[in-house]
């Protein structure tokens, strides 16, 4: 199993002072910029030295909010690509569904690429609700775009020999032709992330990694979807190395410690839904069936432990998060159990998107959980022997 370390870069100070919205129309006044350089550096160490653990690295993108300062991600990219030496830099994502121009994306990816020599894993989102305001395009059809901007971004990676045009629905160029071309041939490894098991079917069809986010002891028919889309196309059953799951993760050395730990962890689910109510659900942006299993609620902030009982992760408390999945906590031996735990009832997942710092935790927190996870967690996971699961 790989591990990649992910922190969604939050400015929590503003925290305690958001009248009802964390999101979109927070008023920027409220960020000092001299906090938010401290906290940008201490983040870049943190990943640093994730690297030196031998963790890779997860970085993400969003728009107008204090649970993340990382607006424009390939700044991000464009640090650790030059300043990190072994890590795999996965940037999950680009959210391709509202950005105005792919061909700019292509260009940046690239250059990433090869500045990384060949590390970067590229992760493709359709971006989150709220910042369609923020990035002012239309929602519906957001699908659509999503796939026109990916077909794009691969054939401008893949053409090598003269420039192409490209006139489609939403994008239109007369010379395509990007420089420098990517590293790993014929592209960078490409990641998505869905809730859905209509998009889950689709990426295993595709036969890109697939990672699902906060959907706890729901993820196991996902997975199955994806399983089903990847065998239709006349392949056996896909590796663990195509599943990824985004895990909090407290570890330490008592069980108290940790408890202690998950609850600073536990501010990224209870943070990150505070949003204006008009910003929530912009008219289209849902599939129908996306749409109905909101309001039946199955959808994150929603979850469930494999007894069925629901989670609310917005409220849960640590032991309710850690029984759905959502939060892997306690000592070595306890985490450890807890994740192997939920790749058999998965049917094998290769990659734990390991959210180690949240909230207003501490660098030296940080530091502790991180170093401690890659000592007594990460070597046991690395031998652990993924089971193999077809679909159901």
């Amino acid at each position: 199993m790989k591990v990649y370390q992910f922190t969604e870069q939050p400015y929590p100070n503003a925290w305690s002072d958001h009248a009802g919205s964390l999101r979109v129309n927070l008023p920027n006044r409220k960020c000092d910029p001299k906090i938010a350089a401290d906290l940008f550096h201490r983040y870049y160490d943190e990943w640093l030295l994730a690297d030196e653990l031998g963790y890779d690295i997860m970085l993400n993108e969003h728009h107008q909010t204090a649970t993340c300062m990382s607006s424009t991600v390939i700044v991000g990219l464009s640090v650790l690509a030059r300043q990190t030496k072994r890590a795999r830099l996965l940037v999950l994502g680009y959210p391709i569904g509202h950005r105005h121009d792919p061909l700019r994306v292509a260009e940046e990816l690239s250059t990433i690429d090869v500045i990384s020599r060949g590390r970067l894993d590229m992760g493709f989102i359709k971006g989150v609700p709220y910042e369609f305001a923020a990035s002012n395009q239309n929602p519906f059809g957001v699908m659509d775009r999503f796939w026109e901007a990916h077909d794009f971004i691969i054939k401008a990676m893949t053409s090598h020999d003269e420039p192409f045009n490209w006139e489609s629905e939403h994008f239109h160029y007369r010379q395509v032709n990007i420089w420098p071309r990517p590293w790993q041939q014929p592209h960078p490894p490409v990641w998505s992330t869905t809730g859905s098991k209509g998009n889950a079917r689709v990426l295993g069809e595709r036969g890109y990694v697939m990672a699902t986010l906060g959907t706890g002891y729901n993820t196991r028919s996902l997975y199955d979807a994806y399983r089903e889309g990847y065998m239709s196309k006349g392949r056996p059953g896909p590796g663990a190395d195509r599943f990824a799951y985004l895990g909090l993760v407290a570890v330490a050395t008592s069980e108290r410690a940790a408890r202690e730990r998950g609850e600073q962890v536990a501010s990224y689910p209870r943070t990150s839904p505070i949003v204006y109510p008009p910003f929530r659900n912009p008219p289209g942006f849902f599939s129908v069936e996306e749409t109905m299993r909101l309001m039946r609620g199955e959808t994150p902030p929603r979850s469930y432990t494999k007894d069925r009982r629901v989670i609310d992760m917005r409220t849960g408390s640590v032991q309710e998060l850690i029984d759905a999945g959502i939060l892997f906590c306690g000592t070595p031996d306890q985490v450890y159990a807890q994740i192997v735990e939920f790749c058999e009832y998965c049917g094998g997942m290769g990659n734990l998107l390991m959210m180690g710092h949240a909230g207003a935790m501490s660098h030296a927190d940080t530091v502790n959980n991180l170093t401690l996870f890659a000592k007594e967690v990460m070597p046991r996971l690395a031998q652990y022997k993924q089971p193999v699961a077809a679909a159901a």
